[in-house]
């Protein structure tokens, strides 16, 4: 009878402070794949000449290239995540050759719900965060 009443949380060894984490590093491939795949053809992403005139000084990534991946940080999660919100704060540019690692790192339970609050970040070579904010994600048993 205990088994049934542990959580799905608990199955799964999920609890505050567990992280997950997954690392890339833009290349001018991602960005015009993102484009195409977006339909962002934004130039300050694909036009060296047209984005050197802006305040950043050059290209810079799509900034969904790094929530994209703290997605697959989430993904990395026990179970079968699924994502159920996001708010996020972009903070710095991200560049062609930057190495991005997002973390998601878990802060909260609702163990009746399966349901985890998690801190997320993506931060570059320099440690420098680019991207901060918080996410709720509904994690379900794998299928046997």
């Amino acid at each position: 009878m205990a088994e049934k009443d542990n959580s799905i949380l608990d199955r799964l060894g999920v609890d505050i402070g567990l992280k997950a984490s997954h690392s890339r590093t833009i290349s001018h491939e991602d960005i015009a794949l993102f484009a195409e795949l977006s339909g962002d053809f934004n130039p300050i992403h694909l036009d060296e000449d047209y984005a050197k005139k802006t305040p950043f000084g050059g290209r810079i990534a799509h900034g969904v290239i790094s929530l994209g991946l703290l997605s697959a940080a989430m993904a990395k999660l026990p179970g079968v995540p699924i994502f159920l919100s996001q708010s996020v704060r972009f903070l710095k540019p991200v560049r062609i050759g930057d190495t991005i690692t997002a973390t998601a790192e878990v802060i909260a339970t609702r163990k009746d719900k399966g349901i985890v609050t998690l801190k997320n970040t993506c931060t570059n070579q320099n440690g420098e965060i680019v991207i901060e904010g918080e996410a709720n994600c509904r994690l379900y048993e794998p299928p046997a």
